[in-house]
Parts: structure tokens; sequence; C-alpha cells
């Protein structure tokens, strides 16, 4: 394929952009080439600006559950433009998407929209902070939750300690409360809990880690951070900022059966808008600013437009229950294919699936945690990456990143895209 449209682009970015990227994750550095610039998408195929067209399976990192360019997310934006883009006071409209996310979430007495996923899980540790009048928390090594000072900390070696930055400019006094413990390893959690008895405000959590590749929980673990929190007064976030009603209508909490005490969302409460949200017991909710004294603020919070197509995005996922079967189906498909190109060519290779999110790790560690995510081949990983790039299959660039599938995925799609792993496997196995 020929990328030199891309490679111009990638130049002149370079010049006014840091990195030529306005985030890393964009970045292509890791697998050894300038990143691709997209032209424009369609349903399940992006098309960059040398005219090269791809299967997605980066999907915006999981907002586009309906593929790109569904003209479900279009319905009726172009009345509600022509009303006005912000107006910097309530709608009617946010009204409409709060009391549709609490429907959704029994979880959630009241929800608070903002911009962001990492505003969302900032606010939310504010929060929890505020109705604890407790100042640490618990993070898990691996899982990601926005790019706030406090959550850029991560544990050294597995070490059970004080969480120190692991981002320049994040101060340690950021850091000092940030506690971090092994994911699906509920004794690192408890010893947590002794050695900073009642001082711990809350633990926020992936349900289902999708930050370090998929890395799905074990249902014990999960059940165990409910227990823990509730015996000693503290309280459960669930960053669903990519699960959200993406695994299933009701997010990874409603396939898992735990209630937590507060949410933060994302993604696809927005219909791919720039958008999240945060909510739960009233209780708790209730101590925000303007009615309790937590501040938390945003001009554009509930923007009419986000807000226009995720209600779209979200009526029609209501009312259609049968796209995450038919998203899953996919998903399987391509689980098994791969499965299957791997036990054939003999690479070490492991594949992690929680319903439309998936990950093929090089290692042969069984995925469980972050520990045994380190243990993967990124350099073949990269060497992969571009195979299944000039075949014509945009996945993430980055070992440590999800495949997510959309109901625009057909089983077309994922029949070539598997012939097309086999390929890129037996090129691998041959040096």
């Amino acid at each position: 394929m020929e990328h030199s449209q891309s490679e111009q682009l990638f130049t002149r970015a370079c010049k006014t952009i840091p990195g030529g990227v306005n985030s890393p994750v964009r970045a292509f550095g890791s697998v050894g080439m300038p990143p691709v610039f997209v032209d424009h998408a369609q349903g399940s195929h992006i098309t960059d600006a040398d005219g090269n067209t791809y299967r997605d399976y980066i999907c915006s990192w999981g907002p586009l559950i309906l593929g790109h360019s569904s003209p479900v997310y279009y319905q009726g934006i172009e009345a509600a433009l022509a009303k006005g883009n912000t107006y910097g006071a309530p709608t009617e409209i946010e009204v409409e998407m709060a009391e549709l996310i609490c429907d959704a979430y029994p979880s959630m007495d009241m929800v608070r929209m903002v911009n962001s996923g990492t505003e969302a899980t900032m606010s939310a540790l504010r929060l929890a902070r505020g109705y604890t009048g407790r100042n640490k928390f618990i993070k898990f090594e691996g899982c990601y939750h926005g790019h706030s000072d406090a959550l850029l900390v991560k544990s050294g070696s597995g070490t059970l300690t004080f969480g120190v930055p692991t981002s320049a400019g994040v101060t340690e006094g950021a850091a000092q409360d940030t506690l971090v413990a092994t994911y699906n390893d509920l004794d690192s959690v408890q010893a947590l809990f002794a050695e900073n008895a009642g001082e711990i405000a809350a633990i926020i959590v992936e349900p289902v880690a999708g930050n370090m590749g998929v890395v799905p929980p074990t249902q014990a673990f999960m059940e165990g951070l409910r227990k823990i929190t509730e015996d000693n007064g503290a309280l459960l976030i669930f960053d669903e900022v990519i699960t959200g009603f993406r695994v299933a209508y009701g997010g990874a909490q409603a396939v898992m059966g735990i209630t937590p005490d507060l949410t933060t969302l994302g993604k696809i409460i927005g219909g791919g808008m720039p958008v999240g949200a945060f909510g739960g017991r009233r209780d708790i909710m209730e101590k925000l600013a303007p009615t309790g004294p937590v501040y938390q603020a945003g001009t554009l919070s509930g923007n009419p437009i986000a807000m226009a197509m995720g209600l779209n995005t979200l009526r029609y996922l209501k009312a259609h229950p049968e796209v995450y079967d038919a998203m899953e189906a996919r998903a399987i498909q391509l689980e098994e294919g791969f499965k299957a190109n791997i036990e054939a060519t003999g690479i070490a290779a492991q594949i992690t699936r929680f319903k439309g999110m998936m990950c093929q790790f090089f290692t042969d560690t069984p995925i469980v945690d972050f520990a045994s995510v380190m243990t993967s081949d990124t350099e073949k990983y990269a060497r992969y990456f571009r195979a299944m790039l000039e075949a014509g299959n945009l996945l993430a660039p980055s070992q440590f990143e999800a495949i997510f599938l959309s109901a625009a995925h057909t089983q077309e799609d994922v029949a070539q895209t598997i012939a097309d792993h086999r390929a890129a496997l037996e090129e691998l196995a041959h040096g």
C-alpha cells in the first residue's frame, strides 16, 4: 500500500503538534512507522489520506458501536444545530439523557454530564473523597482512568506501596494518596486496606481491563471488591468509560450482577462526540455543588449536539438488543479463527475476549494481570501489525490495546481478517 500522503501529513504535523498527534495512542512509533491519517469512514471501513481502505478494529477506541457514520447517530442533528450548538444553560435534552442513563443503570439514582472520561473519573474520585472524608484510594496496575495527576500512577514491579508518578509533571504530592494493587488479586487489595485502615475512600477499577489490552476479571475478584469496600466503609467506582453500553446495555455491571456506588461513562453516550458522565447513589451525588460541598463544573457539559447524538444511539440500542448478540457473534468468530491460526502456526500467543472486546498478546503466559501482559513480545506485535495493515486491517498500533468490534462488521469482514491473520502469523513463523 502507498502511504506517501500520510507520511507528508505526519511531517507537517510534527512541526506544530507535539509528536505529530493530539493523543499519544494515535502514534505508530511502537509499530515502527508513521501514523495513518484518516480521510473518511463508513460502516466497518476506514479510508486514509492515500485512498487505502481498511477493516477498522479500533472504532475510535470503542464508542462507534454501530460503526462509522451510521445514520442512527445523525437523526435530527441538522435541526439541533440550527437551534444552536451550545448555550451554557440547562436544556430539556440533558434531562432526557439523565433519565435514560439512570433507567439503564439501576446503580445510578443521579448522573452528572461532563466532557470526557478523564473528567468523569477525576470528578468521581473527588466526590468519593468528599463523601467519605478520606483521602486515599486504590487503583490497579495497568488500569487507565484518564490523565488526571493522581491517576497517572502504577506500582513498581508489582510492589504494594504508595504510588509513584509515572508521568513527568505529576508531583509526589499528587500521587501520595494513590495506592496500587494487582488486578485479579484480592490479597493485594486486602493488604492495602490493612495497612491503611480507615483512610481509603474508594477503589476505582475497570470492570473489564481494556487499557493494557483486554484482561477479563474473575467473577470472584469483582464480587470480592464489592465486599471489601462494604466491609471497610469505602466506595466502589466502576470505570465503564469503555465498557458502558458497549459490552451490554447496562454495562459490565449488568453482566456481572454487581452494583457499584459510582460509575463513570463516556464514549458511546455521545454517539462518538466528546462526552462523559458519572453517577451513583442519590446520597453520594447530592454532595455535588450546588447542593453539596464537592465542586465540579463545565461550561460545555451536557452539550446539546453531543446529547442529541448520544440519545439517538442509546435509544437505538435499547430498542435493538440484538445488536449486542450480533456483535458478540462476530467477536466469537474472530476469536475462534485467531485461536485456530495460532494453533496451526505454532506461534506463542494468547487471545482474551469479553463480549465484543478482544485482544491478542504475543506471549505463552496466560493473561491475568499487568505482569503477565508485560511478558508480551512487542517487536513481534509490530511486525504483525504492519502485515495486517498492508492486508487491509487497521488494528490498534500497540500491543496493549483492544480490538473493538461493531454492529457494522460482517461475517465477510471477519472471515477476511482471519485469513489475513493466518498469513501474518505464517510470515512471523518463518522469520
